[in-house]
């Protein structure tokens, strides 16, 4: 070895490059938080679709980019609100992106949805679009519904209350029945 330390300072630029599974960060995680346009904590912005409270949206962290149009956010959680305006769920992510300019939400990390009636839905990965009032993803998800059902399948579209689901695929339902005894 004619140059340990180039050899030993290499080692530590390739550990250095890979997040703490070991593997390299995904291009969206190459944005350095010093390149942000703004950076704010404790962040509160309202979600709304023609003048109607669709809901709130609050983050730990919020880095801006693009003149304001895109927010990279840390610890993100969302209220939903109905019709009338009461609360009626809660979205919860490690991690998301707001795109202003197509009013659009993308939560990623442990994501959780509960809903006021106690449906629960888990994924890693899912869009809430404002202008459609829809939440879709592509990933893996399960949905437990009161009192013991259990929806399970790859990728879906529904409206934010749950009540309007469609599964991609994988689909698999699991829900008690009662038989009767003569």
């Amino acid at each position: 070895m004619r140059h340990p330390r180039r050899w030993l300072a290499g080692i530590l630029l390739a550990v250095a490059a890979c997040d703490d599974s070991g593997t390299a960060p995904r291009p969206a995680d190459a944005l350095l938080p010093d390149s942000a346009e703004q950076l704010g904590w404790g962040v509160r912005m309202r979600l709304t679709n023609e003048s109607t409270a669709r809901g709130e949206l609050l983050a730990d962290t919020t880095y801006t980019y693009d003149g304001g149009n895109r927010f990279e956010l840390r610890v993100v959680n969302v209220t939903f609100f109905d019709a009338l305006g009461a609360k009626d769920g809660q979205l919860t992510a490690r991690e998301g992106t707001y795109n202003k300019r197509l009013n659009r939400l993308e939560a990623r990390g442990n994501v959780v949805v509960v809903r006021a009636d106690g449906r629960r839905l888990e994924t890693q990965q899912l869009v809430y679009d404002e202008l459609r009032n829809q939440i879709f993803s592509d990933s893996a998800f399960v949905l437990n519904e009161p009192p013991k059902r259990q929806i399970t399948g790859i990728g879906f579209e529904s409206d934010p209350q749950l009540t309007k689901l469609r599964v991609i695929r994988n689909f698999k339902g699991v829900a008690p029945v009662q038989v009767e005894n003569k």
